[in-house]
């Protein structure tokens, strides 16, 4: 069987793997705090200290603050334990004003909770009243505009055209 000893050069220089010219490939490392699934090891370990077990079925967790804005965690990760009444509540938290949720969350409310959803909203109506009040004693020196500028307009061109 004779070979041809070009096309047998060519063949290998086509499958060459590695050595000179060859593009080297980057080992990407791992962060040692953080896992790929975003779950803290530290903070696990101090879950686990507690005794606490997940808490499935929550969808969503309100915060309410006294500057009468919300915390809400859309999809919170839940771990508690009942017996010593821990409860440990992680994930992407946003701040929001309670206008936002308020169609949301009144199902969610009790009886006392509604309450004093009334006497936030009733602060909050307080709170937005003297905002406006003393915005509105800033532009009181500012004078009312009256008349049409479109009929000024009109005038003054008639009056460039005779000149």
């Amino acid at each position: 069987m004779v070979v041809d000893q070009q096309k047998l050069a060519k063949l290998q220089a086509a499958t060459r793997a590695g050595g000179k010219g060859a593009p080297r490939r980057k080992v990407v490392k791992k962060p040692k705090g953080a896992v790929a699934g975003g779950e803290d090891p530290k903070l696990q370990a101090g879950l686990k200290k507690l005794a606490v077990q997940p808490l499935s079925g929550i969808e969503e967790v309100n915060m309410f603050k006294e500057d009468g804005n919300v915390l809400h965690i859309a999809s919170p990760k839940v771990h508690g334990a009942l017996a010593s009444n821990t409860l440990a509540v992680y994930g992407k938290a946003q701040n929001k004003e309670l206008t936002e949720l308020v169609p949301g969350i009144l199902s969610q409310l009790g009886p006392e909770s509604l309450a004093s959803l009334r006497k936030l909203a009733e602060s909050y109506q307080a709170m937005n009243s003297q905002h406006n009040a003393a915005q509105d004693a800033e532009g009181e020196d500012v004078p009312a505009v009256s008349g049409n500028f479109d009929e000024v307009e009109q005038a003054n061109t008639e009056i460039d055209q005779l000149d």
